[in-house]
């Protein structure tokens, strides 16, 4: 039997297992995933002994994903691209790494608002991070002619303008208004507007009509910042499917099947997150 797991420390909220065993059940494959609560002193051990830990492959989280990078022999593009890993697997016996999240909002994006086209479009991002990295590095590949950062540390937006080239800028606060008037997508990458974290406070008054807002946060399912989003006749889009999204791309390295993100999956998860979810 298969078995592959997310690791992280801690690792008790983690929602994968519900994604990857739904799945492992639907296709009839016999297979576990669960999660694995390893310590940062452990972690070089359990990577390079994943085998004799008894799995095929993991999901990565928060605080190993930088240790990680320097552990896995084989890094794909994405991941030399981005700096940012969160899916590891084995292949004809050599551990590799990806990241999924950029493919995984992509993907969102595409099954929730289908037919969009961000060719020669602007987008803005609002943060810096890794899932920043990994959103940009997909955007630009799917087109986009210019991505603008916003970030409270304006040095971490020039880095990635830095990183990705003459397409991406870092965009201030005093010019979000005026610059917000040609975009054709908005995306949170921050974690604020997420349960027990400061409110996300974002002007969206002069977005275009036909403007797509995104949130990475899925606790709670739709954030202040859709809302106020929706409000404005705009269209949106939630993390959680996300989520849903990056997480067919382990599973079909582990597994051995691509599985497709349903539905019922969604609801399942979404009760999870808000027991009143209907």
């Amino acid at each position: 039997m298969k078995k592959a797991c997310v690791i992280g420390y801690p690792i008790a909220h983690s929602r994968s297992p519900i994604i990857h065993n739904y799945w492992l059940k639907t296709y009839g494959i016999e297979g576990l995933y669960e999660k694995r609560e390893v310590r940062p002193e452990d972690l070089a051990d359990f990577l390079t002994n994943l085998v004799d830990h008894g799995y095929v492959g993991c999901n990565v989280t928060i605080p190993h994903k930088e240790q990680a990078l320097r552990l896995i022999p084989i890094l794909d593009g994405v991941v030399r691209k981005t700096g940012s890993l969160n899916t590891v697997y084995l292949e004809n016996g050599t551990l590799k790494a990806t990241s999924t999240d950029g493919e995984g909002f992509y993907q969102n994006l595409m099954a929730t608002i289908p037919g969009f086209d961000l060719t020669e479009k602007t987008a803005i991002i609002l943060g810096a991070g890794g899932s920043a990295r990994a959103i940009i590095e997909r955007l630009l590949r799917a087109g986009l002619a210019q991505i603008k950062i916003v970030n409270r540390t304006p040095s971490k937006a020039e880095e990635l303008a830095a990183l990705f080239g003459p397409k991406v800028s870092l965009l201030t606060g005093d010019r979000f208004g005026i610059e917000s008037k040609s975009a054709a997508l908005l995306v949170n990458t921050t974690s604020q507007g997420m349960k027990g974290q400061p409110p996300l406070e974002v002007e969206l008054s002069a977005l275009p009509e036909g403007a797509v807002v995104a949130d990475l946060v899925y606790v709670p399912l739709k954030t202040e910042f859709l809302k106020n989003a929706e409000a404005r006749g705009l269209r949106t889009v939630g993390g959680l499917g996300m989520l849903l999204h990056q997480a067919t791309v382990g599973f079909e390295k582990w597994f051995g099947k691509r599985p497709l993100v349903t539905n019922e999956l969604y609801r399942l998860v979404a009760k999870d997150v808000d027991p009143d979810f209907t």
